[in-house]
């Protein structure tokens, strides 16, 4: 189908910010445009019990921000791990989709701030990202939580951090974890696939030199692009995996990596739905669109069921 109208507006409004070359800007420029952009969102919806805090874990000390849509009952939780291509993002960007997590899933959502490239090069955000569920699932009952259904989720980068956790936990042992929600992941470093090519640079997605200039941040080198942790969808074995549900866009450049691992998935047994939304592009979950409200009433229903 066309453009959605709503993002139509959207990437009208964004016309003229450069966003498609970032590469031509530091990676702080960047992550204080991002924030201005964020403002535009004003405040996100009230949520019962909002909690920053420094959780201890074996990765170092972390921030987290503790979302609880009714502090007087035990609920089960979802870890989030924001976007921004592993360099930009931080608890305050993703403030407003995080207390919609909250609210719509009646679940607790621990938000973690965990450490951007080129600052800290993978595996740093990985190592951080398991420790911070590890964390969750061993003092879950702190804050309300219930540590024996986890979920993990994320969009863009943060659903590669998501993907990778629940790799990474099913490959140690542990912490369980109940379901995985990837929106529009990030899971194929080799950006060789036809959304990519045909769509990088148009409806608001960044260009290929951007690309290109996320990765060469976040990796020490090319080779590892191919490593399990790094592109999900490459991992040999995707069996024993918690059940997925996976967000993906029709205009995002990143739409046929998440369909392909979707579609992975189901190959190993594991349960998972895919849904793309028509006329959308990446990171309309973040957005007053109304199908930034029909996706995270489909989150809460997969989460549910």
């Amino acid at each position: 189908m066309p453009l959605h109208p709503q993002a139509q507006d959207h990437l009208d409004r964004l016309a003229g910010t450069n966003f498609a070359d970032l590469h031509t800007f530091a990676p702080q420029q960047v992550r204080h445009a991002m924030g201005l952009l964020t403002q535009s969102l004003g405040t996100g919806e009230s949520v019962a019990s909002v909690r920053d805090r420094i959780i201890a874990t074996q990765a170092g000390d972390l921030p987290v921000r503790i979302y609880h849509p009714q502090p007087d009952e035990s609920r089960p939780v979802i870890v989030f791990f924001h976007g921004g291509g592993f360099v930009l993002g931080d608890l305050d960007t993703h403030d407003g989709l995080a207390r919609a997590l909250a609210n719509r899933t009646g679940r607790v959502v621990v938000s973690v701030d965990y450490p951007l490239a080129p600052e800290h090069k993978y595996p740093a955000a990985i190592n951080a990202g398991f420790a911070a569920t590890t964390w969750v699932a061993d003092h879950a009952v702190d804050f309300g939580g219930d540590g024996t259904n986890i979920a993990v989720a994320g969009d863009s980068a943060g659903g590669n951090l998501a993907a990778v956790v629940a790799l990474m936990a099913r490959d140690t042992g542990g912490p369980a974890i109940a379901h995985q929600v990837l929106i529009y992941p990030d899971v194929d470093f080799r950006r060789s696939n036809v959304s990519i090519r045909e769509l990088a640079g148009k409806y608001g997605n960044i260009s290929r030199a951007t690309q290109q200039w996320f990765m060469d941040h976040y990796l020490a080198g090319e080779h590892q692009k191919l490593e399990e942790y790094v592109s999900p969808l490459l991992a040999p074995s995707l069996h024993q995996l918690p059940p997925a549900f996976i967000v993906t866009a029709e205009f995002d450049a990143l739409r046929d990596e998440g369909e392909q691992y979707g579609a992975r998935l189901r190959q190993a047994g594991v349960r998972v739905s895919v849904k793309r939304y028509d006329g959308m592009i990446h990171e309309f979950i973040r957005w007053p669109f109304d199908d930034a409200d029909r996706a995270l009433d489909d989150i809460a229903a997969a989460l549910a069921s």
